[in-house]
Parts: C-alpha cells; sequence; structure tokens
C-alpha cells in the first residue's frame, strides 16, 4: 500500500504543476453589455427646436435620465461594452423651454436650424381605411356568399 499511496501522491503532484499552466492560458468569459437608449444620427436629424415632448418622445423614446431637480432637461445614455471593454459611447442631452425643444447637445449632431424635419404619422392619426375595401376575411366571406 505504500507503494501505491508514493505513486498517487506523485501523480498528484505531477498534475497540479500542470494545472498551473493551463490556468495562465484560462480567461473568463465576459458578456457584451448594452445599456441605455440607442441614439443614432437618424433619430436626433429628425429633431428641431419648437417640437413638443410627445413629438420628441415619439422620435426618440423614453429618456434614461430624467432630472427631478431640471424637469426641462432629459438625458439620453447609451453604452456598450464588448468583452469588457468599451466599444462606444453616446450622451444627448434635450433641453426644453416649458413643453417645447430648445435646444439639443451631446455627441451625436443635431439638424441644421434651417432643414425641416419630417415626422412619422403616428398610429392614431391614419386616415381609416376607405368603406368599399374589404380586406382578406371579407373579399372570402363574400366569396361564399356571407
Amino acid at each position: 500500500m505504500p507503494v501505491l499511496s508514493r505513486f498517487a501522491l506523485c501523480l498528484l503532484a505531477a498534475w497540479s504543476l500542470a494545472a498551473c499552466s493551463v490556468v495562465d492560458r484560462v480567461t473568463p468569459y465576459k458578456l457584451d453589455v448594452q445599456q441605455g437608449n440607442v441614439v443614432t444620427q437618424e433619430m436626433v436629424t429628425k429633431l428641431k427646436p419648437g417640437m413638443n415632448k410627445s413629438q420628441v418622445r415619439f422620435i426618440m423614446g423614453t429618456p434614461l435620465i430624467v432630472d427631478a431637480f431640471h424637469a426641462d432637461r432629459w438625458d439620453y445614455v447609451y453604452r456598450y461594452q464588448k468583452a469588457g471593454t468599451l466599444t462606444e459611447e453616446r450622451r444627448v442631452t434635450l433641453t426644453f423651454d416649458g413643453d417645447t425643444l430648445k435646444q439639443v447637445s451631446g455627441d451625436v449632431v443635431a439638424a441644421p436650424a434651417g432643414q425641416e424635419a419630417k415626422l412619422p404619422v403616428p398610429p392614431e392619426n391614419k386616415p381609416a381605411p376607405a368603406a368599399e375595401e374589404k380586406g382578406f376575411f371579407g373579399k372570402m366571406l363574400e366569396k361564399v356568399g356571407l
């Protein structure tokens, strides 16, 4: 039995030394982390001074930070970390005067003052389809005779 324990002890020591060299090459997996509001140049280009808060929220989404002490300031922050390394960071600050947009500042540049922003039509303002348009199920019911 002493020969077997001596062999096991040598095997354990050899395995421990081999594991030490492997530990140096093994690194922990780091997740890609995306935080905040995604802000693109296209979104900021659609903004123009004079818009109300609901129009701005329709374009930009709900702000990440609404300061309780400065109700007329919205901050949009976006950070992207790939494998633990910060690869992209954007900050946009919108300042309001009452309910109207006054100023856009931050990493992404706003549209020039002379450029007209084209807002998409919100779903509640789209015109209703004409009465003679029947749609798929209406046509199927018509073919069946109902």
